[in-house]
């Protein structure tokens, strides 16, 4: 059958038609997928790892509070003179103790429980635990030796040997621990003293409900997504199924994740394709575990590209001989647009934005992508606020761990002319105490002025030149602007410090310290600078690093890095026999 020119050219037309955009259907889509697919992918091993180390902070603190036990002076002397078989006393030892662990763990946000285990009596909040010393929680801090041990989620009446409890829904049936033992010393008059060694070392458990883990996934992730936390054993301290909560979880495709500690990747779980997206807590070591169906983060947009592409095959197929050109223009230019706006997003710009046309596929595609990408900018907004929270919270951490070392030397200091006898002298150095002490307990942390930071420093070196019999002068150097501006607080006692206890050390007379700032190319420089015996490269490379620093020192470093970035800096410059000069850069 003979068929017109006009049929065939129709028909060729709609074959070289058909064909190209059935090929750049396809492409188009699997493009669109692969884009969608991983940034959605992208986004929840972001969310894993915020989340990881949102819950890392807190726990930071929960270790940093518990070192800080070891040189409470109050807990060593209870402890060393306490007599266990005297009931009287140890009911007033434990008002005592529940004081001491108040002040440093109960404004602890999801801390449910702060005692002091031991083989005579249980200090601090009391639960059913029975004699918690028989407890694998307690075997495990004892095999650490000091050291903090995460005890992952655990059955209480099963741990604690309280079978009544077993059937029962109480609130604390499933906690997990952190641990230590803890062997008390104080530095009295340069000397360290320790625990007796018939004194039992007592242990130190923090537990919490395993829900404050729960609350850090519950609203952050996906609809229909999944999570766990493992330990190195597999076993769940925390899920959104409670059925598996301190369960082992023997599954065999969660023992790469465990090797490879933190990642993404994507599987087939229950007949279902899944993005796996994982990570390690640089705390405990548990790993973070989070299952998203991919029908989960792009089943909304699969039906869109998938029907766009097939209407606009057969519209460009029904009109290809009357409006090629128009149609044709009308297609490829949105799909360009489409494509480079698709490029954009995957090199990160969040903020490109398609003109949404008329309504049709095409525009109903845009609108999608628009709308996607609201979603993903959203979803980035809210993990940079995380790290934001994140690092108001290291900040707000750091400005309260300021280190009392500098006060207990000034409280020995004044002990000390106390003991020489000289009573004017002792209450000049009150007045100076006072008004540190007044300084440094104010409630807020916010920066001050240079004039309040002198006015300070004067009061210390007041105390410290009684004590050292003018060993040493100081001398200030600033230029006036510097006046105008505020820096953190105790940015410069670190340093001077070590310059009186160390830098001086073997000298009679003579020692020197000069404090001076200046402004250089919009850069504020603060300069504390001794004539001490100085330091080796050795000496110096190890304070820079953090290792040989004292807490004070590495405290002051953090608190600058935290308040003003990268362009803060400290420089430690030192020879031996040619004193020490420190260098600390501040913007403007």
């Amino acid at each position: 059958m003979r068929r017109s020119f006009r049929f065939r050219l129709l028909a060729s037309y709609v074959l070289l038609t058909a064909v190209p955009l059935l090929a750049l259907g396809m492409l188009f889509y699997q493009a669109s997928l692969r884009v969608v697919t991983g940034q959605a992918q992208d986004n929840v091993y972001e969310i894993v790892r915020k989340n990881n180390q949102l819950m890392d902070t807190q726990l930071r603190i929960v270790d940093q509070n518990s070192m800080a036990l070891f040189t409470d002076k109050e807990l060593f002397t209870l402890f060393n003179e306490l007599d266990p078989s005297n009931q009287a006393d140890l009911l007033a030892a434990d008002r005592q103790v529940s004081e001491v662990l108040r002040n440093y763990f109960a404004w602890i946000g999801d801390v449910y429980t702060y005692q002091l285990w031991t083989s005579y009596f249980t200090f601090g909040q009391q639960l059913p635990q029975g004699d918690p010393t028989e407890s694998t929680v307690y075997r495990a801090a004892v095999r650490a030796g000091g050291k903090l041990v995460w005890y992952p989620t655990y059955d209480f009446a099963d741990v604690f040997g309280q079978p009544d409890f077993a059937q029962d829904n109480i609130n604390f049936r499933y906690l997990f621990s952190a641990t230590r033992v803890l062997d008390f010393s104080y530095l009295s008059n340069s000397l360290l003293r320790r625990l007796d060694e018939d004194v039992e070392r007592p242990v130190l458990a923090i537990s919490f409900k395993f829900e404050a883990l729960n609350a850090l996934f519950s609203g952050s992730l996906p609809d229909r997504s999944r999570y766990l936390v493992l330990d190195e054993h597999n076993r769940v301290v925390a899920s959104g199924d409670r059925t598996l909560i301190a369960a082992v979880y023997d599954e065999p495709w969660v023992e790469p994740l465990q090797l490879a500690g933190t990642g993404k990747t994507r599987m087939t779980l229950g007949g279902e394709r899944v993005i796996v997206c994982f990570d390690r807590s640089q705390v405990t070591g548990w790993l973070s575990v989070v299952i998203t169906p991919e029908s989960a983060l792009i089943g909304g947009l699969l039906p869109v590209i998938r029907m766009s592409t097939l209407l606009l095959a057969i519209v460009m197929i029904a009109a290809a001989l009357a409006l090629a050109y128009f149609i044709s223009g009308r297609i490829t230019k949105p799909v360009k647009r489409l494509t480079a706006a698709m490029r954009s997003v995957g090199e990160g710009d969040f903020d490109t934005r398609l003109p949404v046309g008329p309504g049709d596929e095409l525009g109903q595609l845009m609108l999608h992508f628009n709308r996607m990408n609201d979603r993903i900018g959203s979803l980035v907004t809210e993990v940079y606020e995380t790290r934001l929270k994140e690092q108001e919270a290291e900040i707000e951490a750091l400005n309260r761990q300021m280190n009392p070392h500098f006060l207990y030397n000034t409280l020995n200091v004044m002990n000390w002319m106390a003991l020489e006898g000289d009573q004017r002298e002792l209450s000049r150095m009150l007045v100076c105490l006072s008004n540190m002490l007044h300084y440094t307990s104010r409630r807020e942390w916010r920066a001050v002025s240079l004039s309040e930071e002198v006015e300070w420093m004067n009061s210390y070196f007041y105390i410290m030149q009684a004590r050292f019999e003018d060993k040493f002068t100081v001398q200030y150097d600033f230029v006036p602007e510097l006046y105008a501006c505020e820096l953190p607080r105790l940015i410069f006692q670190p340093f001077v410090e070590n310059a009186i206890l160390h830098g001086f050390e073997g000298m009679e007379s003579g020692g020197r310290i000069v404090i001076g700032g200046r402004i250089e190319s919009g850069m504020r420089i603060y300069e504390i600078e001794d004539n001490g015996r100085g330091m080796d490269a050795a000496s110096v490379d190890s304070i820079v690093n953090g290792e040989g620093a004292s807490v004070g020192i590495r405290n002051t470093r953090a608190r600058i890095s935290m308040q003003y970035g990268e362009r803060a800096s400290v420089e430690i410059v030192s020879e031996p026999g040619k004193g020490t000069r420190i260098a600390i850069r501040l913007p403007v």
